[in-house]
């Protein structure tokens, strides 16, 4: 989809239905325009970018898109508060160029490079974008930590597919997330696309749990013994598998539900149990493993 085609679309959508586009749903279709961007921007800098990415195809420049799909992320999905000693309203515009920099400079090749020789104004743009606590400290980043700094927030990658996608010094949790295949993409997004936004957090922690779970160990009893840390070497995801099944997953979650029925409450059992079964529907539908 091209990114003119995107915005005709968005348009139209607006115009000739009943029911508005919700901010939510803006957000999402602008996400997607962005990892399909930045998909194009990564693979041609030998990056992985989005495995469920549309082909990028434009009549702009390359430079102009950057800018300009971040402003309509930006836009529908900046929320909340900024320190006070931060101008927000500059931010988009600040951000925008140092991404646009960012392609013309190398850093999506050199991403470490790039933002050494970034000045403390312009760091300080790249923090608050990300939602950074505390300044950034370009030395200690690792190579993932420090290509997704440059990337806006939906289109970030787990570079080193170890099912978290860092950004600074933090790790988010994330599904669908950089990794996941298009097929199941797109029968989440089926699932999911008149959903609440906290349930669905609720449902995407949870697609996650496999990758969590395989990194705390327990006893015969099943108690907490200990856990791995995100970038410690022992650390595993199953999901990195390529014959990890997300129907088998759903399929465990149903009989979790079922062995569980009568301590959960009905109204969660019943509303769970839809899910997972309309989740593993689609998945099947879309050919998905």
């Amino acid at each position: 989809m091209t990114t003119s085609a995107f915005r005709d679309i968005m348009m139209r959508i607006e115009t000739h239905t009943s029911t508005p586009l919700t901010r939510l749903q803006k957000q999402d279709a602008a996400g997607e325009q962005l990892q399909n961007l930045f998909n194009e921007i990564l693979t041609s800098a030998g990056r992985p970018g989005y495995a469920s990415a549309e082909a990028y195809e434009s009549e702009n420049s390359i430079q102009d898109d950057i800018q300009q799909d971040w402003n309509d992320w930006f836009s529908v999905a900046n929320t909340g508060n900024y320190p006070d000693d931060v101008d927000a309203s500059s931010l988009p515009s600040d951000y925008g160029n140092l991404l646009v920099r960012s392609y013309n400079e190398g850093g999506y090749v050199d991403p470490q490079g790039f933002l050494k020789n970034l000045t403390k104004d312009e760091l300080a743009t790249v923090q608050h974008v990300n939602r950074l606590a505390d300044p950034i400290n370009v030395d200690e980043l690792t190579p993932e930590a420090a290509l997704n700094l440059l990337i806006p927030r939906p289109a970030q990658i787990d570079l080193n597919y170890d099912g978290l996608t860092q950004v600074g010094k933090g790790y988010m949790i994330r599904f669908p997330d950089s990794r996941t295949p298009e097929a199941v993409v797109n029968a989440w997004k089926e699932t999911t696309a008149d959903m609440d936004p906290m349930e669905r957090s609720f449902y995407e922690l949870q697609m996650k749990l496999p990758t969590l779970l395989a990194n705390i160990q327990v006893d015969d009893q099943g108690r907490y013994v200990s856990h791995t840390e995100p970038g410690d070497p022992n650390w595993v995801n199953p999901q990195a598998d390529s014959n990890y099944s997300y129907t088998e997953l759903t399929e465990q979650m149903l009989d979790y539900l079922d062995y569980f029925q009568h301590q959960i409450p009905k109204q969660q059992y019943e509303q769970q149990r839809a899910f997972y079964s309309a989740l593993q529907q689609s998945l099947l539908a879309h050919g998905a493993r």
